[in-house]
């Protein structure tokens, strides 16, 4: 769904829409996810990663698991790109892709 050309995934694209752009001088493709998050053909096996960098989006993720804090994980990667929203984001998406997958199966046990 778009609403003032910003789509449901916070990108400024479909989702199912490949962007190409220029990053750094060099040729840049994905597929948004959202804002922050994409999938990059060619980038970490077109998992998610955050945009313009190579951190996959999983690996934060176990990091928050292990309990360390968004803050911490910011500080320890230093890289602009990566920001408590980009990583609230990623949080955000795995838990919308956790609800969609335990509605489409009903079977499974808690």
């Amino acid at each position: 769904m778009q609403t003032n050309g910003v789509y449901s995934n916070g990108g400024s694209a479909p989702p199912d829409q490949l962007r190409r752009e220029f990053y750094a001088g060099d040729p840049y493709e994905y597929y948004p996810l959202g804002q922050y998050i994409v999938a990059a053909p060619g980038v970490c096996g077109g998992r998610p990663t955050f945009k313009y960098i190579r951190i996959e989006v999983r690996m934060v993720l176990a990091y928050l698991a292990e309990g360390r804090t968004i803050a911490e994980i910011v500080a320890d990667y230093g890289r602009k790109e990566l920001t408590p929203a980009a990583i609230s984001e990623a949080i955000h998406l795995a838990s919308r892709t956790f609800e969609q997958a335990a509605h489409v199966s009903p079977k499974v046990a808690v």
